[in-house]
């Protein structure tokens, strides 16, 4: 284990689970699988795309071998589009052909789509096995792979299909960014304002500091950030997802804000087709839109929204909202998850590292919303 690894406690009343980060981890897979009960033999299914599978997929099988696990690979095609029922239907057939027992272990080698399809598939064969979150994103370290929530899409929203599945481990390996394109990690970046804009006045002040220094792209890589500051980032966002994870393990009440940025986000993709948008760039997009709706409604002040949308424009998100019909929005609306009673409820901020919940939004201010955020896309 790698002397600077840090551990983060995702602390639930059942069964809490660690979040370990350091890096070169990846080569320590199989170890630390078999520190946490796994015992020597156990079938391992790895599920991965063609992608990561060509960077990691072989230190990752190499490293549960060495731990004697028995191990087989499903490479799958990633990609919002991809994240289907069927896809899913592979990794059953997967499992299947590897005789995966209810002792057995699915882990999930890839970013957040792989996971939440890895994890589904987890949660519904044989009634539920395990799975460790192995992320190679960033938005999936900082977000996607902590927490238990698993599903597909369906034509009608994003995500309408899953389970509370959680895991049994999430490795996070910081070297694994090193082959991530420019625009995942740009994405990626999008879910760390947001812990800093719902929660951590003083992420927010770090990122800020980090932004000044290249107001056009200095949250836009993992060069520009450096490897303390990275660090930084993953274990306040990882802990800070750990805590509202903890308090409200299926979404009761705290834990919806962390969907900010997300209401608005998924009609983007929704509407205009799973894949056009990183799942990043569309909560980004969100995030803004959400900012002008609750300065609208004078929730909070426009200073603060422009502090957020010069920390957004710093990591290279766009800034524009994509021409989309402003009613085939608000119908979208009604499809998420989060309606109650046929209210939707937004998250919406009232100061940096602060948020409210409201089913109260007048459609006229979404519209409203909606036109200047086109404006700004179309200049």
């Amino acid at each position: 284990m790698p002397q600077d690894c840090r551990t983060i406690t995702v602390s639930l009343a059942a069964e809490p689970y660690p979040i370990l980060i350091g890096e070169g981890l990846l080569d320590h897979l199989g170890s630390c699988l078999l520190e946490r009960g796994f015992p020597s033999g156990t079938r391992v299914l790895v599920v991965t795309n063609p992608e990561v599978e060509g960077f990691h997929g072989a230190r990752a099988l190499a490293s549960l071998e060495a731990s004697g696990f028995l191990v087989r690979r499903l490479v799958v095609e990633a990609g919002e589009e991809r994240k289907t029922p069927a896809t899913v239907a592979q990794i059953h057939d997967a499992a299947f052909d590897h005789r995966l027992e209810r002792g057995s272990l699915i882990v999930a080698l890839g970013g957040g789509v792989v996971g939440d399809m890895a994890g589904f598939a987890a949660a519904t064969w044989l009634r539920g096995i395990a799975v460790a979150q192995v992320p190679t994103t960033l938005l999936a370290m900082v977000d996607a792979a902590i927490g238990g929530k698993t599903g597909v899409n369906h034509r009608g929203g994003k995500n309408l299909i899953g389970a509370f599945h959680q895991p049994k481990l999430v490795l996070i390996d910081p070297r694994m960014l090193t082959t991530l394109p420019d625009r995942e990690f740009r994405a990626g970046m999008a879910e760390v304002i947001k812990y800093a804009v719902i929660g951590d006045e003083a992420l927010f002040q770090d990122l800020e500091t980090a932004a000044g220094l290249d107001p056009q792209a200095g949250l836009a890589s993992r060069e520009a950030l450096g490897p303390v500051l990275l660090q930084r980032l993953l274990e306040r966002s990882a802990a800070a997802k750990a805590r509202v994870v903890a308090a409200d393990e299926r979404e009761g009440g705290l834990r919806a804000i962390l969907n900010y940025g997300h209401t608005l986000g998924h009609a983007v993709e929704n509407l205009s087709g799973y894949g056009t948008w990183l799942h990043g760039e569309a909560v980004g997009l969100g995030m803004l839109a959400a900012g002008d709706i609750a300065v609208a409604m004078g929730l909070w002040s426009q200073a603060d929204q422009d502090r957020q949308r010069c920390l957004i424009a710093a990591a290279g998100l766009p800034l524009g909202w994509p021409d989309l019909d402003p009613e085939a929005v608000l119908a979208s609306l009604q499809a998420d998850k989060k309606v109650r009673q046929g209210k939707v409820r937004f998250v919406l901020p009232t100061g940096v590292g602060s948020v409210t919940i409201r089913d109260d939004v007048d459609p006229a201010t979404i519209r409203s919303a909606l036109t200047v955020a086109t404006s700004i896309g179309s200049r």
